[in-house]
Order: structure tokens, then C-alpha cells, then sequence
């Protein structure tokens, strides 16, 4: 018999930092990725939600929104890259859009790399459009600003 599958979505407490900079790091390599520091203090931030998805305990996927009164900002999303095109990405995202819809955010917005193209996609599918460009945003490529309006 196979293993079954058990996706919990929470929020990521201080205890996650570690294993979810590891997770950054695969997802996004060194440059890109953020430290355990980071998300130790993203965590304890009141200002932030940042939301992990497990998989029989081991997290797969983590995104975090910046909250500023009416309007957040997408700051983190990774999934593991051996567990993408399993819908967990979906679910994540949709559960942050409802987290931040609940404190209060009415627009949110991201920034992702014009040649991520599943990632546009996933965004596209929840109604994100595309409307400005950031240049020089990461170290190699300008940056698709993305917005959608989340009543």
C-alpha cells in the first residue's frame, strides 16, 4: 500500500524558521532565499501572516503577506520543488488570500520574475492581473508587478 497523504495548511510559528529556509533555498536557490533569521522574525511579526503547508509534518510549501490597513503584499511563496503540480500551491494561495482578506487587506499585490511562468499562471487563475514593471528588482531580472482586488 502507498503512504497517504495528510496536507495541513497553519501558520508558521518560530519553531518553522529552519525548515522553511530550507525550503526557500531548494526553491529559490542562494541568492534568491531568505535566512532562518528572516523567518523567525516574519513569525512574530503582527504586521505579517506567513503560512506553511505539512505533509505528515514535513512543510512542503510556505507564503507570507506583509498587512498595511487595506492592502497587503505577497513577500514569500515557495513549494517544494519535488511536490509542485499537486495543487498545493492552489491551496496555499487560496488560504492567504482569505487569511489577509480577514485582517482587514481589500488589494493584494506581488512581485515574481517575468520567466516564471508557472507562477503567472497560478496568480492569473486567482484573478491577479499584471500592472507595472519593476525594473532591476532581482539581481538577474526586472519584476512583473501583479495586483488583484480581494472583497
Amino acid at each position: 500500500m502507498g503512504t497517504t497523504t495528510r496536507l495541513v495548511c497553519r501558520k508558521m510559528t518560530i519553531d518553522d524558521a529552519e525548515a522553511v529556509a530550507a525550503l526557500d533555498l531548494k526553491s529559490f536557490g542562494e541568492i534568491d532565499s531568505w535566512s532562518a533569521e528572516y523567518f523567525f522574525y516574519a513569525a512574530q511579526n503582527e504586521r505579517a501572516e506567513f503560512l506553511i503547508v505539512e505533509d505528515n509534518g514535513k512543510i512542503v510549501a510556505c507564503a507570507g503577506a506583509d498587512i498595511f490597513t487595506d492592502a497587503a503584499e505577497i513577500v514569500s511563496f515557495a513549494v517544494d520543488p519535488d511536490r509542485r503540480n499537486q495543487g498545493i500551491g492552489t491551496k496555499l494561495l487560496e488560504t492567504l488570500i482569505e487569511t489577509v482578506k480577514k485582517r482587514g487587506a481589500s488589494v493584494l499585490i506581488l512581485e515574481v520574475r517575468p520567466s516564471n511562468k508557472v507562477a503567472i499562471k497560478l496568480y492569473e487563475k486567482f484573478g491577479f492581473e499584471i500592472v507595472d514593471r519593476e525594473e532591476n528588482y532581482y539581481w538577474d531580472e526586472d519584476a512583473w508587478i501583479m495586483a488583484k482586488e480581494i472583497f
